[in-house]
């Protein structure tokens, strides 16, 4: 099905209250990728102790990423479940620490264990990105809510044990655009006001499917709220290309400028400053 381009949202909400200081989105922003996993798709992503994980960070804070995000769980494909009790343990000394070093960082938490979320909070997280919606822990919209904090709302089909075990979808980009409209019902009857959505690109979607939702990422529009675009060295990349994760930068740029040309206002990455530079170069083509 062939998309009619839709016109840019009328009243974005271009402004994110990141634990009382405001994030302008007018100019696309980047989430910085910071793994305690050891076993992340992307290896480069895997930061072992302390002192690298700082020296990650403060990389990424001194390449222009405004928000970074901390991860204590693999979602790759056939990732092995994690306890609560172990993800706990990998994040929250991870947050503690780069608020000790760099106070200002704005820090989002990727998890989707509501119990989790609060706890990163409390060390000084700003920003919840759950993979599953609310649908993996059912109290992720209240304690959202009860936070009030920015809420990453992302679409998966599945679950990351079997996600990709055929997915399949009549119209993705329709199915996709519903289930997002009906779960931003749910928050805002819940009173939350900072709602980010992504589409979950890889996450319970083919190669082809993945296309399809990029190149009518503008569709999203319709909700009047910041997307979120992360394809960073994904399969969809490396697999197109016959190449590894470790070789995908280059064609993660090249689809970094299109999720930009279709109205991404985050970009989550593993590499920052190439991601600054397609922003800048996206400035310079379309800002004159």
């Amino acid at each position: 099905m062939h998309y009619q381009k839709v016109a840019c949202m009328l009243n974005p909400q271009l402004t994110l209250n990141m634990g009382g200081k405001l994030l302008s989105l007018h100019r696309p922003v980047v989430m910085g990728i910071l793994n305690t996993t050891p076993d992340s798709f992307y290896a480069g992503s895997r930061v072992p102790g302390e002192k690298d994980l700082m020296e990650s960070a403060a990389s990424m804070l001194e390449e222009g990423a405004a928000i970074l995000d901390v991860g204590g769980v693999s979602t790759r494909p056939g990732a092995a479940v994690v306890s609560e009790e172990e993800e706990r343990r990998r994040v929250l000394p991870v947050i503690a620490a780069i608020k000790r070093h760099f106070p200002e960082a704005l820090i989002s938490v990727d998890t989707f264990r509501a119990s989790v979320a609060a706890a990163a909070m409390a060390e000084g997280a700003v920003m919840v990105n759950d993979i599953s919606a609310g649908r993996l822990d059912e109290a992720m919209y209240r304690t959202v809510a009860d936070l009030e904090v920015p809420y990453v709302l992302m679409h998966m089909q599945g679950t990351p044990q079997d996600m990709q075990h055929n997915p399949v979808y009549g119209d993705v980009v329709l199915e996709v655009l519903d289930y997002l409209i009906a779960e931003v019902g749910k928050l805002r009857e819940l009173g939350v006001k900072d709602i980010v959505i992504d589409p979950g690109f890889g996450f319970g979607k083919t190669i082809t499917h993945n296309f399809q939702l990029l190149r009518s990422l503008h569709v999203l529009g319709i909700l009047e709220l910041p997307v979120l675009a992360g394809i960073s060295r994904k399969s969809t990349i490396y697999k197109t290309l016959g190449v590894t994760a470790q070789e995908a930068l280059n064609g993660t740029t090249a689809l970094h400028m299109v999720a930009l040309q279709q109205g991404a206002r985050i970009l989550r990455v593993h590499d920052v400053k190439p991601a600054q530079e397609v922003i800048r170069l996206w400035e310079a083509l379309y800002n004159e």
